[in-house]
């Protein structure tokens, strides 16, 4: 069973940057695509973004061109780079990983605990 721990969230004010990162454990990390996901109070679940096995990345239309997914197989670690962070960006953030992408895509199966991201001046 992979193990994703989440870190890197806070407070930022409107129109800053914040960059979240993901670690997982128990698995062959550079086999598997990997992906966050947000959610927002009193909202569904959603996908923001993930990488590929071989470094192809998708993104949702309302973070493309401000967010970027990136991963270091050498650290089991997956990044989202955050900027021009707006009010409605506020959420938890959560990573997941599978060996398909269309696995995260559908409905991951694994999740880390989270990590909240708070855009307010």
């Amino acid at each position: 069973q992979v193990q994703l721990v989440e870190s890197g969230g806070g407070l930022v004010q409107p129109g800053g940057s914040l960059s979240v990162s993901c670690v997982a454990s128990r698995i062959t990390f550079s086999s598997y695509a990997v992906g966050w996901y947000r959610q927002a109070p009193g909202k569904r679940r959603e996908l923001v973004a993930f990488i590929t096995f071989d470094g192809r990345t998708n993104y949702a239309d309302s973070v493309k061109g401000r967010f970027t997914i990136s991963r270091d197989n050498a650290k089991n670690t997956v990044y989202l780079q955050m900027n021009n962070l707006q009010p409605e960006d506020t959420a938890v953030y959560y990573c997941t990983a599978d060996r398909l992408y269309e696995t995260i895509v559908a409905g991951p199966r694994s999740w880390g605990q989270g990590t909240q991201v708070t855009v307010s001046s």
